[in-house]
């Protein structure tokens, strides 16, 4: 893999660091993002059906649903949390449930929270990502683990030691199948939605979908690179409804069913028919972002995260004629 550069420039503000922190990923309303280490809990790993088990993000801040797949050859992991701390919790939580030897990793997107876990792994873990995915690494990896650690010491400390992402054992391109004995598992690559290589990961017989943070229960969508695209995110929504899987687990927030891709569809077509007609009427991109953030904060009271309103109408804004 191509080395990342490790030589950051001084963040220009706090602030303007805490916002790109807030846009990667789910805050608590209850605590600031510093408060709570945030490493993957042990001890509470859930089984989601036959082959499939998830230890819950518990809507702790930068800890993401971690996904546990388990074959009778081999074990995958989908987002193995951050740093080095929660890769460990992680294997001991595989341990509980897999006597596999053979282990996998896919992740979802390559923010430091869904990847960085897999520093704790043993070396002959194979990794697995999208070429897309690949190069979000190569290009913004080490940069979003600085950017992170500079919210605050507590996740400097979660982030300690983490130098460079490990090189993929595969790459591949639009799709990939993978059988763990007995488990088929298809990987697919949907960005940019929420990054540029965005990965859904089906478990076909369990019918269980990580969806990543292309979907998440009543959590606002988080456009969060440059790519990032409406209309790309919409297409990919109508890839994964056509999965009807039984049981989807989001990035972050609760495990829930497929009611949760239509409602997201519903949310971003609202939003893309809402920034057209603002659009139309001649409202600057800055203008349609603070209304729409007002509008949709009261059409949606129950979603968290209204400040990302504004960056997903502005980038939508950016697509329309």
């Amino acid at each position: 893999m191509q080395a990342a550069n490790r030589n950051f420039g001084k963040a220009a503000s706090c602030a303007l660091l805490a916002t790109w922190a807030l846009a990667s990923s789910p805050l608590q309303a209850q605590a600031p993002a510093h408060a709570l280490a945030p490493v993957v809990k042990e001890g509470t790993t859930v089984k989601v059906s036959d082959h499939v088990y998830v230890i819950p993000d518990g809507k702790v801040s930068m800890v993401p649903n971690v996904g546990i797949v388990v074959g009778a050859r081999a074990t995958l992991v989908v987002d193995p949390g951050m740093g080095i701390r929660s890769g460990e919790v992680v294997l001991r939580e595989i341990g509980k449930v897999s006597k596999n030897a053979e282990l996998y990793i896919v992740n979802t997107h390559f923010h430091s929270e869904h990847t960085t876990g897999e520093a704790a792994f043993p070396a002959d873990t194979k990794i697995i990502r999208s070429a897309a995915q690949q190069q979000d690494i190569e290009e913004l990896g080490m940069k979003h683990v600085a950017r992170f650690s500079s919210v605050s010491p507590v996740i400097a400390g979660v982030l300690n030691g983490i130098t460079g992402f490990r090189v993929p054992s595969e790459l591949f391109e639009s799709e990939k199948t993978l059988d763990l004995g007995g488990v088929r598992v298809r990987l697919m690559n949907l960005g940019p939605g929420h990054t540029r290589g965005d990965t859904a990961v089906y478990v076909e017989g369990d019918g269980v979908l990580f969806s990543g943070d292309l979907v998440m229960k009543q959590l606002f969508p988080a456009f969060a690179t440059p790519q990032s695209s409406g209309r790309s995110w919409l297409a990919s929504l109508e890839q994964l409804d056509a999965l009807k899987p039984r049981t989807v687990v989001g990035a972050h927030y609760p495990i829930t069913d497929s009611s949760v891709i239509r409602e997201y569809r519903d949310l971003l077509g609202a939003l893309q028919t809402r920034v057209a007609e603002l659009k139309r009427e001649g409202k600057s991109s800055d203008e349609t972002g603070e209304l729409l953030r007002s509008e949709f904060r009261t059409r949606f009271p129950d979603w968290d995260q209204p400040l990302r309103i504004h960056s997903a109408a502005t980038a939508i804004y950016r697509e329309l004629p």
